[in-house]
């Protein structure tokens, strides 16, 4: 047999299993979905394999039994009886335009029509829909599955062009309403997106869809476990470090027992054989930096984000939650439940090394930092903490804020607060890949930033030297004892106390005591 491919880009079911490609079998997942209900709904980030999740469900309710020989589901599987498939895909195309959308849905209706030998008449799209609904029904005389793949790129695509987004839901709204008025005809209907608009909004004419994106048992239907790595892809870890992979591309939680990785990433890492960040790269998250520097949304608060499953659920066109914003688009990830009564409140973390550097790397960039100056100035921070030289990271400190743009800052008033400065050296650390910690609130207060490296602990506070007396900074590490609850690990600890005069827009006071 010839070697077993590593499908990346592929979303076709069939194309993997005739093709000798791996496949991580999700057909337990499915038969589940079947058993237990009829309308169902999916978050999860891009490139989560979505796409190959609703052509494998095709697949089944075709009845394709050869494609499953060896799955979960081969043997329990009706595969005589054969349900006709209506699938609505909005994963391309330009949104933007205002007329594009209703062409787009036109045009898949007209082959689907085609395909299966159904006449229309109607000249409403909804009625068309469930026009079609009926046909299927009564051609085959089996119920119809429906699959909607990307059902909020259109939303999410015209969202900096508010006229055309809100056109484009109310038109989805009225056309997924469609479902609800036809189930007679429905066996089965599963949608997937990237985000999670309000049922309100969105669903008002679907309020019986099922959201499994928060469900435990469901939490690794999209994504690879470790346990898929072990028993699918165990020749491709050869000669890759585990701890490091995990490192780099672990961490996405839902709720469930475990965490799992992205499979971009993972099958790009196989190609290449480089640690890398495949799944950032492949996407531009401009809409997301600009609104966090926007809502003035420090880079240090992204490591204690919390909240309910309300508002992580929160995302409409006019009021677009910072936290689902983070969460929905995978920026962000679930690393801690509590429970207070009956709610859920959640704490939410970077999943992995990948994204917190990438997203960082972007931050800075948005404030005022040289993109083509960052690799330079990563490198450079990387020497001097390695040779505890503290008069060059002095130095390298006061050029690196030296080197934002003059113009910038005459545009942008952020950069008189104290938050501005502790932010952009938090994001400068995290995107050179420095282990940087926003550490946890104490008794005593709170340190502003951490970095462990190379057997050293490097404790940062810092001040606006306007409003403190000198030396303001490293008196309030010593007085809260911050360095305390790292005692213990028996490494030297450094206090660093950096003041900014905002006049100067520079760093007006570095003092360093190691203990």
């Amino acid at each position: 047999m010839s070697k077993t491919r590593l499908p990346i880009g592929i979303q076709t079911f069939r194309e993997i299993r005739e093709e000798n490609y791996y496949y991580v079998d999700k057909t337990a997942y499915i038969r589940r979905l079947v058993d237990e209900g009829k309308y169902y709904f999916l978050s999860r980030p891009r490139r989560f394999g979505k796409s190959l999740l609703l052509d494998t469900i095709k697949d089944i309710f075709q009845g394709s039994k050869a494609l499953f020989e060896g799955l979960a589901i081969h043997s329990d599987w009706d595969w005589s009886v054969r349900f006709p498939v209506l699938r609505l895909d909005f994963g391309a195309g330009n949104f933007k335009d205002a007329a594009f959308l209703q062409a787009h849905v036109a045009e898949q209706l007209a082959a689907i029509e085609r395909r299966t030998g159904v006449e229309s008449q109607h000249t409403t799209l909804p009625g068309r829909l469930a026009a079609l609904l009926e046909a299927l029904h009564d051609k085959t005389e089996q119920r119809v599955v429906v699959l909607v793949d990307e059902y909020d790129k259109p939303i999410l695509d015209a969202l900096d062009e508010s006229h055309t987004a809100h056109a484009n839901r109310d038109f989805l709204r009225g056309l997924y309403a469609t479902f609800k008025t036809n189930d007679a005809h429905i066996k089965f209907v599963f949608l997937t997106g990237v985000s999670k608009f309000s049922k309100v909004n969105l669903f008002s004419g679907l309020n019986n869809l099922r959201d499994i994106t928060l469900e435990p048992v469901y939490s690794a239907i999209c994504g690879y476990t470790e346990n898929d790595l072990d028993e699918v892809f165990a020749h491709e870890l050869n000669g890759l470090d585990r701890d490091k992979i995990r490192d780099w591309y672990n961490g996405y939680n839902w709720l469930g027992a475990e965490k799992v990785y992205n499979p971009f990433d993972l099958l790009l890492l196989f190609q290449s054989r480089r640690f890398k960040a495949h799944w950032f790269e492949t996407g531009s998250p401009t809409f997301l930096v600009d609104t966090l520097f926007k809502r003035r949304v420090s880079p240090l608060a992204l490591e204690d984000l919390r909240g309910t499953d309300e508002l992580l659920s929160k995302f409409d066109i006019d009021d677009i939650g910072t936290e689902a914003l983070l969460f929905q688009t995978g920026y962000l990830t679930i690393v801690e439940e509590k429970r207070l009564g009956d709610t859920s409140i959640f704490k939410l973390g970077y999943p992995n090394r990948e994204v917190k550097e990438s997203l960082n790397r972007a931050l800075l960039h948005v404030m005022g930092v040289d993109r083509s100056r960052q690799t330079l100035h990563g490198e450079w921070l990387w020497e001097r903490l390695a040779m505890n030289d503290f008069s060059g990271l002095e130095a390298l400190f006061r050029a690196y804020f030296a080197g934002i743009p003059y113009e910038w800052h005459s545009r942008n008033d952020i950069a008189n607060y104290e938050g501005y400065y502790a932010s952009v050296f938090y994001a400068w650390f995290c995107a050179s890949g420095l282990d940087t910690r926003v550490e946890d609130s104490s008794s005593q207060g709170r340190l502003d930033m951490a970095v462990h490296f190379s057997g050293n602990i490097y404790l940062f506070e810092f001040k606006m030297a306007q409003s403190t007396g000198r030396g303001a900074a490293l008196a309030q590490i010593k007085e809260k004892r911050y360095a305390d609850k790292y005692r213990g690990l028996g490494q030297p600890i450094h206090l660093i106390g950096i003041e900014f005069n905002a006049r100067e827009r520079n760093i007006s006071g570095f003092e360093v005591e190691s203990v």
